[in-house]
């Protein structure tokens, strides 16, 4: 524990190969054997400097594994590794039939919150999740595969959209819930 190199990156730390594509269990298993070396637990009689380590190492492998988990911030992460900036607050240009797609989404969402109608919502939340994964598979290939760093950001950038739509559909269903 004391020689952790806090240099390593999050896939480094959890011994899993940098890919997209994850073994989940593998990376909970991972995240866990860290966590069970670390826990104050078993640091508690160490002398103050080794405690800060072992707290130190706990919060990357949190971080570590908040990061991978999430096929979002995997890819994000991914693509800082390859020094590839997703440009998600400065480049904002979309295709013309993705942006109408999300106008229509978002038409969509106002007329079932208008009329109450949480099947429509139920609906679009489903075609959604369809679209989502879709993206997910594409930008898997995109950086495993293929290498296509540039469409990779873009896909990126789609899927921040798209989980933005996402959200606005489970606040609208929690809404109606009240």
């Amino acid at each position: 524990m004391s020689d952790y190199d806090f240099h390593k990156n999050h896939f480094e730390l959890l011994g899993l190969p940098p890919r997209f594509h994850l073994d989940s269990a593998r990376l909970d298993q991972a995240y866990r054997e860290i966590q069970a070396q670390v826990h104050p637990d078993r640091v508690a009689h160490l002398g103050a400097v080794e405690r800060r380590v072992s707290m130190q190492w706990a919060t990357a492998a949190n971080e570590a594994y908040q990061t991978l988990r999430d096929p979002l911030a995997r890819a994000r992460y991914l693509l800082h590794l390859r020094h590839v900036d997703t440009q998600e607050e400065t480049n904002t240009a979309m295709p013309t039939a993705f942006l109408m797609e999300q106008m229509e989404y978002r038409e969509a969402i106002a007329e079932a919150k208008a009329s109450h109608d949480a099947h429509a919502l139920e609906r679009l939340e489903g075609q959604l999740k369809e679209k989502i994964v879709h993206h997910l598979a594409e930008l898997e290939r995109a950086l495993d595969q293929a290498h296509d760093d540039a469409a990779a950001a873009s896909l990126v950038r789609s899927l921040r959209f798209l989980n933005k739509i996402a959200a606005e559909i489970a606040d609208a269903l929690d809404a109606l819930e009240q």
